[in-house]
This record gives C-alpha cells, sequence and structure tokens, in this order.
C-alpha cells in the first residue's frame, strides 16, 4: 500500500519504519522541517531500539519518503494514518489543536484532487473526537462514499515499541458502527483485530493507560507500607503475579456489582488504617473504598430511578455461589429499598438461615432480622407478575426465569448476563 503518515514523532517514526518492513511504501508528513530531512536520509527523530535500523533499510529500498505538504502526501497515497500529538492544555483538557488541522488540511486536499481514500486516526482522543472530527472536516467525503474513516489505538510502548508493532498485544479498529472494515485493510490492521465503534475504540485506549497507572500506583503503595513494616515489596509483588488465575486474569476486570466480601473492605480497610498510624500517604489505597460506595451510589439511583415500586433481588450474597452476606452490596440494596418503601422480595437458593454460622450469622441477625419474612424459596413467588428484578447473581437457570418473567418486568443486569436480554422484560445493564 502507499501509505502517509502525518506526524513524525514518536508514534508516527515507529509506524512509519514498522510498515516499511512490511513492504508498505511510506510518505511522512510533518511542519517541522529537520524531521522532514531526517526522514528523508533514513534517520530516526527518536531515539527507539530497532527504529533507525529500519528507516535505513527502507531508505535504501526507497520505500520511505517525507515531506512538509500535505496535498503531496495526499496526492501520493491511497491511506492516511494521522498521529500528530494531542497534549494537555493548561486545564488538563486535550489539545485537539493538531489532529483538527491536518484533518482540515487532508479534507481540503481530498476536496481538490478527489479520489477515494482512507484516513485512519491513530492520535490518542477522548471518546466522540472521531465524531466531531468526521461532523466538522469529513461528513461530505463520508457521504459522497469517498472516503473511509477508522480509529486504530496504539498500544506501544517506549523502549519495546518496535518489538510491540511486529507482535502486539492488543489489536483493536473502530468503525463507525462496528462493522467489519473491507479485508483489503488486513494488510493494515491484520485479519484477527477486533472490531468496535470509534468511541469504543477511543476509550480503550484511555482504559487502558488509567489501568496502568492504576497498576504503577498500586505497586508503589504498597511498596512505601512494605518498607515501614521492613518487607521486600520486589519478592511481595513477585509472588502476587505468579497468580495467573486471579492477580493476572480479566477475573476482577468485569464492571458489575461493588466489591464486599470478609475480605477486600477489611483488608482494604486495614491498610489504610496502618498507612495512617505510619504517616504513610497512600492516595489509590485510601480512595478503594470510597470508589467502592461511590459505585453502591450509583446502583442506587439507577433503581429509584427505574420507577418501579416492587423489587427482587436474584442472589444476595456477595458473590454467586456462596451464602456469605458480609458487607454484600445487596444487603445494603435491601436496606435502602425497605427504608424508602419499597415492596421487596429475596430470591437465593444458596441462603438457609438455619445453616449460617458465626460472623455471617451475626451479621444476618444484626444487620437484617428481617431476612426471613423477605425469602422467597418459590422462584414464581419471589418474580411476581411486574416490578423491578435486580439481576445479582446467576442463582437460577436462565429457562426457569423465562416461565416467570412478564413484559410488565424491568430486568437490571448488575453482573453481566446477557441472556437475560432474551427474556419478555425490559432490559437494563448496569454499566453498559
Amino acid at each position: 500500500m502507499r501509505i502517509s503518515i502525518f506526524g513524525l514523532g514518536y508514534v508516527g517514526a515507529v509506524t512509519a519504519g514498522c510498515l516499511t518492513e512490511q513492504g508498505h511504501r511510506v510518505m511522512g508528513v510533518d511542519i517541522h522541517p529537520q524531521k522532514v530531512e531526517d526522514f528523508n536520509r533514513g534517520q530516526a527523530p527518536i531515539v527507539e531500539p530497532g527504529l533507525e535500523e529500519l528507516l535505513q533499510q527502507a531508505h535504501r529500498k526507497g520505500l520511505l519518503r517525507a515531506t512538509q505538504s500535505c496535498a503531496e502526501a495526499i496526492a501520493d497515497s491511497e491511506l492516511s494514518l494521522v498521529c500528530v500529538g494531542t497534549p494537555s492544555k493548561h486545564t488538563g483538557s486535550l489539545d485537539l489543536s493538531h489532529v483538527q488541522e491536518v484533518t482540515r488540511q487532508i479534507a481540503e486536499a481530498l476536496r481538490s484532487r478527489p479520489k477515494q481514500h482512507t484516513l485512519v486516526f491513530r492520535s490518542t482522543m477522548l471518546p466522540g473526537s472521531t465524531q466531531r472530527l468526521v461532523d466538522e472536516y469529513l461528513s461530505g467525503l463520508l457521504a459522497e462514499g469517498s472516503l473511509q474513516v477508522f480509529y486504530y489505538p496504539e498500544f506501544l510502548r517506549e523502549g519495546t515499541a518496535v518489538a510491540d508493532f511486529r507482535e502486539p498485544s492488543l489489536t483493536v479498529v473502530g468503525t463507525r458502527d462496528g462493522t467489519v472494515f473491507p479485508t483489503e485493510l488486513n494488510a493494515l490492521f491484520g485479519a484477527q483485530a477486533a472490531v468496535v465503534t470509534w468511541n469504543t475504540a477511543e476509550m480503550l485506549k484511555y482504559a487502558c493507560n488509567a489501568f496502568h497507572a492504576t497498576k504503577v500506583a498500586f505497586a508503589n503503595e504498597i511498596g512505601r507500607l512494605s518498607k515501614a513494616m521492613q518487607i521486600d515489596a520486589q519478592v511481595v509483588m513477585r509472588l502476587l503475579c505468579q497468580d495467573a488465575r486471579l492477580n493476572l486474569s480479566p477475573y476482577y476486570l468485569r464492571p458489575g456489582n461493588p466489591f464486599g466480601g470478609s475480605c477486600l473492605p477489611k483488608d482494604v480497610r486495614a491498610l489504610g488504617q496502618y498507612s495512617r498510624q505510619h504517616g504513610l500517604n497512600v492516595p489509590l489505597l485510601e480512595n478503594l473504598l470510597v470508589s467502592n460506595q461511590q459505585h453502591l451510589q450509583s446502583l442506587l439511583h439507577l433503581i429509584a430511578g427505574s420507577g418501579q415500586s416492587e423489587v427482587v433481588i436474584l442472589g444476595l450474597s456477595f458473590k454467586s455461589n456462596t451464602d456469605d452476606l458480609r458487607e454484600s452490596a445487596m444487603v445494603e440494596v435491601a436496606q435502602n429499598l425497605l427504608g424508602h418503601g419499597y415492596q421487596l422480595r429475596i430470591y437465593d437458593p444458596q441462603l438457609n438461615l438455619l445453616r449460617m454460622v458465626g460472623s455471617n450469622k451475626r451479621m444476618m441477625d444484626t444487620r437484617m432480622p428481617h431476612l426471613a419474612s423477605l425469602l422467597r424459596e418459590d422462584l414464581a413467588e419471589a418474580m411476581g407478575r411486574r416490578g423491578l428484578v435486580i439481576a445479582a447473581q446467576k442463582c437460577v437457570a436462565v429457562a426457569e426465569l423465562a416461565k416467570c418473567v412478564t413484559p410488565e418486568h424491568h430486568l437490571l443486569d448488575i453482573n453481566g448476563w446477557p441472556e437475560l436480554r432474551s427474556l419478555p422484560g425490559t432490559y437494563e445493564g448496569f454499566c453498559w
């Protein structure tokens, strides 16, 4: 393919070198004369292992050129990648002025010399940015059918960017409505790339970076706490990473119920208390419970907004396949609903009040002494004929639910139970 790359900084330079390695002809575009001159000599404008060799090889093969002219680049390419920077403004908001200017120039070049063209944004942009750029500069070209637009987030790490490009850990392509991209673009995106909407692809980039930042902050706070206890945090974190079933997995990375149970809230509180006693500032750990409580408040607000007066909770325990009610978010929900006069019923076949013992029983006796009057052993009786169904746990087969759900039910899915969509009631997801 003949590809133009706008912005010869970190992402653009690496992308250019790696695409020429695959045999594509690349023309780089940048407003800085020095970067253009470097590229035309096959020299890397940044320090990145392996990049200089790729650019020199591309220069020798005649696969790499650079220019300051947008019109020249568009005329000589069938696909353009926008990799210009999106720095922060002094307010902390995102500065899209460089992307806007490049998009305006590309649109102008395509209107002055009409041709079929593909435009791919790689610059990191907040959700909705691609749509706004299209609306402001490109809508006419899309309507004519002469242009197609994609958002293609990059996940390149400085120091290993070339290796990351060659063997990506994640490849995602955003299209306007999530439809599959044309097969001729497999050469750029790869046939196995996940396809989502523009907004989803934009959000994914921020989610990944925020998660990476969370992991760094978490490890650093554990490090400070460990040092105060004269413990080697490197050993702690090395062993933590050996658990690939829970610690390094998607197990806890599913939006849904606020966390609860006998461990997480208690242990997070204990760490916070310890840090305060020793004068250590660990804001990430200190705010985990704050975030969890705000998540619960969001759920309560959603329930209140449903406009339903009858409510049934499917699964009262803090997680599936247990009868543990300790710090269960659904216990908090039940208490709140009762306090606000809702007609409440609970269905949880895991709960046997006669067999509850220890702290779990003490919690029930203290927080929900009226639980027995709310529990229903019969699913049909619990469901009734109408009202809000809070599906907190998969505690019953969908086939059994189907016998009870009516069009008068409003199904609120808390933990991701997609089969509920097939039932006759109105479906709504908590976080989706």
